[in-house]
């Protein structure tokens, strides 16, 4: 199993150059970095985890330039977003920073995509709540339309954009109805998430891996009925605080990558933890 790591990278914690080097040295498998552009004062909306948010929330460095800096030091970490906030992003713009990371990382980049939680944050970037995930599938529609071979136009119902010329192209190739990087759904399951994830994904980001036993297969159920190769889904439980006996039963699932979650912290604390996590590889 490939062990990875997520954090929230911020202005007072370990830099992502230190952390990159350091987990491609101890042979941990990848990075993915959450984001919030801002938290807005005005806290209506309750934090899900429950009780105050961390400081943390607030000061996320931008994943991308943070990623880049990591992909510049390695040569086989593997980097990701966990998540980025696509309904929050213009499509066109993130198209080619995620193409242009892939592209210089040698394909090595993940696009952990999601819908957010935030109301507050999501209306100031003019995001209606209750259509962001339609919005979201809309935006993934035309950034494939972008990163195709060929100049390809893209007409939805939130985004359009005209047949363009629009390179780097990611390094990594189409893979079915995907085309693009490595594209991973984060969010609870349902029947919503699921097909977003069978019609333009590689596979679910789960966060915190709970419940896996009865949602992996309905998930293979939606995933099998949309034409989509059996063994090609990828899940990958997410901000994981590890076991040996959840690593074991992710394993029987048939998970081959997990995502295990260090402290927002300087960094001592983030080696110390990266010392405990090393039984786990």
């Amino acid at each position: 199993m490939r062990i990875a790591t997520t954090i929230f990278l911020t202005d007072e914690t370990i830099t992502p150059v230190r952390l990159a080097r350091e987990l491609e040295q101890r042979g941990f498998d990848g990075l993915y970095l959450p984001e919030h552009t801002h938290i807005p004062v005005s806290r209506d909306t309750p934090y899900p985890a429950g009780g105050e948010l961390p400081r943390e929330y607030g000061r996320t460095l931008d994943p991308f330039v943070a990623l880049g800096q990591a992909a510049a030091v390695t040569e086989r970490l593997g980097l990701g977003t966990g998540i980025t906030l696509v309904a929050q992003r213009d499509p066109i713009d993130l198209a080619k920073q995620a193409a242009t990371l892939d592209h210089l990382s040698g394909g090595r980049f993940t696009l952990g995509v999601g819908f957010g939680w935030n109301v507050e944050e999501a209306a100031d970037h003019g995001v209606e709540w209750r259509t962001r995930r339609d919005l979201g599938r809309d935006r993934m529609a035309l950034m494939r339309a972008l990163w195709s071979a060929e100049p390809t136009a893209y007409e939805g119902e939130f985004e359009s954009v005209r047949a363009s010329h629009a390179h780097p192209k990611p390094a990594q190739k189409p893979r079915g109805p995907v085309v693009g990087p490595r594209t991973l759904v984060g969010g609870a399951a349902g029947p919503k998430l699921f097909a977003h994830i069978a019609e333009y994904a590689d596979g679910w980001l789960p966060i915190g891996g709970r419940g896996l036993t009865e949602s992996v297969p309905a998930l293979r159920t939606v995933w099998e009925a949309a034409g989509r190769d059996p063994e090609g889904l990828q899940i990958v439980p997410y901000a994981v605080l590890p076991s040996a006996g959840k690593l074991a039963h992710y394993a029987e699932l048939g998970v081959e990558e997990v995502v295990l979650q260090l402290p927002p912290a300087v960094e001592p604390e983030v080696l110390r933890t990266l010392d405990a996590y090393a039984e786990y590889l």
